[in-house]
Protein backbone atom coordinates (compact mmCIF):
# COMPACT_ATOMS: atom_id res chain seq x y z
CA UNK A 1 0.00 0.00 0.00
CA UNK A 2 1.31 3.46 -0.93
CA UNK A 3 1.33 5.91 2.00
CA UNK A 4 1.18 9.45 0.58
CA UNK A 5 1.36 11.02 4.03
CA UNK A 6 4.34 9.04 5.36
CA UNK A 7 6.25 7.50 2.43
CA UNK A 8 9.08 5.01 2.94
CA UNK A 9 11.84 7.62 2.57
CA UNK A 10 10.61 9.20 5.81
CA UNK A 11 10.64 5.84 7.64
CA UNK A 12 14.20 4.58 7.30
CA UNK A 13 15.47 4.05 10.82
CA UNK A 14 13.77 6.65 12.98
CA UNK A 15 10.75 8.28 11.39
CA UNK A 16 11.60 11.83 10.29
CA UNK A 17 8.63 13.39 12.08
CA UNK A 18 9.49 11.55 15.30
CA UNK A 19 13.07 12.83 15.07
CA UNK A 20 11.92 16.42 14.54
CA UNK A 21 9.46 16.25 17.44
CA UNK A 22 11.93 14.49 19.76
CA UNK A 23 14.37 17.35 19.26
CA UNK A 24 11.70 20.07 19.71
CA UNK A 25 12.55 21.58 16.35
CA UNK A 26 10.75 24.62 15.01
CA UNK A 27 9.28 24.97 11.50
CA UNK A 28 12.51 26.07 9.83
CA UNK A 29 14.60 23.36 11.50
CA UNK A 30 12.03 20.67 10.73
CA UNK A 31 11.89 21.55 7.06
CA UNK A 32 15.68 21.42 6.79
CA UNK A 33 15.62 17.89 8.22
CA UNK A 34 12.68 16.89 6.01
CA UNK A 35 14.28 18.00 2.75
CA UNK A 36 17.73 16.62 3.56
CA UNK A 37 16.15 13.30 4.59
CA UNK A 38 14.24 12.82 1.35
CA UNK A 39 16.45 14.39 -1.35
CA UNK A 40 17.99 11.09 -2.51
CA UNK A 41 14.60 9.38 -2.92
CA UNK A 42 12.36 12.22 -4.05
CA UNK A 43 13.42 15.72 -5.04
CA UNK A 44 17.16 15.49 -5.65
CA UNK A 45 18.83 18.86 -6.12
CA UNK A 46 15.50 20.68 -5.77
CA UNK A 47 15.11 19.33 -2.21
CA UNK A 48 18.69 20.34 -1.37
CA UNK A 49 17.91 23.85 -2.61
CA UNK A 50 14.81 23.93 -0.42
CA UNK A 51 16.85 22.79 2.60
CA UNK A 52 19.39 25.51 1.81
CA UNK A 53 16.62 28.13 1.59
CA UNK A 54 15.30 27.13 5.02
CA UNK A 55 18.84 27.07 6.42
CA UNK A 56 19.42 30.61 5.15
CA UNK A 57 16.21 31.73 6.87
CA UNK A 58 17.25 29.95 10.08
CA UNK A 59 20.67 31.63 10.04
CA UNK A 60 19.05 35.03 9.51
CA UNK A 61 16.64 34.43 12.41
CA UNK A 62 19.54 33.34 14.61
CA UNK A 63 21.60 36.41 13.73
CA UNK A 64 18.61 38.72 14.23
CA UNK A 65 17.98 37.20 17.65
CA UNK A 66 21.65 37.60 18.59
CA UNK A 67 21.63 41.20 17.38
CA UNK A 68 18.52 41.94 19.46
CA UNK A 69 20.12 40.33 22.52
CA UNK A 70 23.29 42.41 22.14
CA UNK A 71 21.26 45.58 21.67
CA UNK A 72 19.25 44.78 24.82
CA UNK A 73 22.43 44.20 26.79
CA UNK A 74 23.86 47.50 25.57
CA UNK A 75 20.67 49.31 26.54
CA UNK A 76 20.81 47.76 30.03
CA UNK A 77 24.42 48.88 30.46
CA UNK A 78 23.56 52.46 29.49
CA UNK A 79 20.82 52.81 32.13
Amino acid sequence: MNDNINPTYYRKGIETTDYIVSHSMNYLEGNIIKYVTRYKDKGGLEDLKKAEWYLTRLKKAYLDEAKDYIQQENNNENK
